[in-house]
């Protein structure tokens, strides 16, 4: 029986392979990089997208949509500047942005990997049991709904999704240095409500 994340690695090697797709000029180890970032971090973007919906299907979506996008700009990421987890982490916020702008225009998005295959009821029961793991995570995101978009999404990188400082700051696009203070910012003011709240 294949899992999701057999299925997703197969979609990957397969779009690689037909297309050559994100994969460049770079040499022919660099599928075998391609499968180790998916390997490595389809669990943690699986997870992100678990503490947003509440459909297994949705998260199933979102994450292979996800790592459909990051194997066709493979041939773009140098890991010089930043690591693998922070580079897909910040396609898969962009993957999220899209999917909500298409919801808020009432709007399905397409995903390409979702057309192909529905997810089979024991798969639907693995992602269900992820989306109720994330139940902590989610409610944090919660409190945290008085924060700024981009503390709350500094917050959650770093203290829910286990990046570094330096990967989550890689992710958003900023220095490390304003990442900090984000995140700082953003703790202070949660201890100071949660002060408050006792």
């Amino acid at each position: 029986m294949k899992t999701a994340a057999s299925v997703g690695l197969s979609a990957i090697r397969g779009s690689a392979r037909t297309k050559g797709a994100g994969l460049g000029d770079r040499p022919p180890s660099a599928l075998q990089e391609l499968e180790d970032v998916y390997r490595t971090n389809v669990g943690p973007v699986s997870a992100y997208f678990a503490r947003r919906c509440s459909e297994p299907q949705t998260v199933a979506d979102l994450t292979s949509e996800t790592f459909l996008r990051a194997a066709a700009g493979f041939a773009r990421f140098d890991p010089r500047r930043g690591s693998p987890r922070a580079w897909v982490f910040g396609i898969a916020a962009r993957v999220f942005a899209s999917y909500c702008a298409a919801r808020a225009d009432g709007a399905e998005m397409t995903v390409r990997f979702a057309a192909d295959r529905p997810l089979p009821s024991d798969e639907i029961e693995d992602l269900a049991g992820r989306i109720d793991a994330q139940r902590e995570g989610r409610a944090l995101l919660e409190g945290c709904a008085r924060l700024s978009d981009v503390e709350r999404e500094a917050i959650e990188l770093v203290d829910v999704a286990g990046l570094t400082p330096k990967e989550a700051a890689d992710a958003l696009t900023v220095s490390a240095v304003v990442l900090r203070k984000r995140l700082s910012r953003a703790r202070h003011r949660l201890r100071k409500e949660h002060r408050s709240d006792e």
